[in-house]
């Protein structure tokens, strides 16, 4: 069965990531398409970023990477929440990203963007990420305002006419992480 990872993008005190995050997975606890599990990055506690050999050489020295990369190389595909910071994602998240690179390849990736502008921004900042870390992004995005999804701007309480944008694109990111599937085996295989 295809895994997806929702990933929630925050590590900030009082975020919302966390609500968001959990509304997306009981929109995704309806389906019976793939196996969905909640991965929060503070749950990790990962510093900046302190490997001394870059990502890409897969030679990882701290326990706190292994178990990072052990738990994110066992989905075939992710669906990140992301706040928008100053036009972009949050420093935690795109720290998180940055610590692996072969645990991410040849997977399949959505968005959940919250903000001012819907989030729209962030996740425009993090398709770039995904290009270069070889996962394919789809074209659905979830986009939750602060002003009219959150009372008082805290309080999170999405429009019910979210819910079919979330489905979209979680049939996308399904879709798309079990087409990518034969590409992870053969790289596995030494392909």
């Amino acid at each position: 069965m295809i895994r997806i990872g929702v990933i929630v993008g925050s590590t900030r005190p009082g975020r919302k990531a966390l609500d968001v995050a959990k509304w997306v997975m009981e929109i995704a606890k309806l389906r019976n398409d793939a196996a969905y599990e909640l991965v929060d990055i503070q749950d990790f506690n990962l510093p900046l970023l302190d490997e001394p050999v870059p990502p890409a050489m897969g030679k990882y020295s701290q326990p706190h990477t292994k178990a990072w990369a052990a738990k994110i190389a066992t989905y075939d595909g992710f669906v990140f929440v992301t706040p928008e910071y100053n036009h972009g994602i949050s420093g935690a998240l795109k720290n998180a990203i940055d610590f692996l690179f072969a645990e991410w390849n040849n997977k399949a990736a959505g968005f959940v963007g919250y903000g001012s502008a819907g989030g729209a921004r962030a996740v425009e900042s993090l398709r770039l990420v995904m290009g270069e870390i070889k996962i394919a992004d789809v074209r659905v995005q979830v986009m939750l305002s602060l002003h009219s999804d959150f009372e008082n701007y805290t309080t999170f309480k999405p429009g019910q006419h979210h819910e079919k944008t979330v489905t979209a694109m979680l049939d996308e990111v399904v879709s798309w992480a079990g087409a990518l599937k034969p590409v992870r085996e053969r790289k596995a295989a030494g392909g």
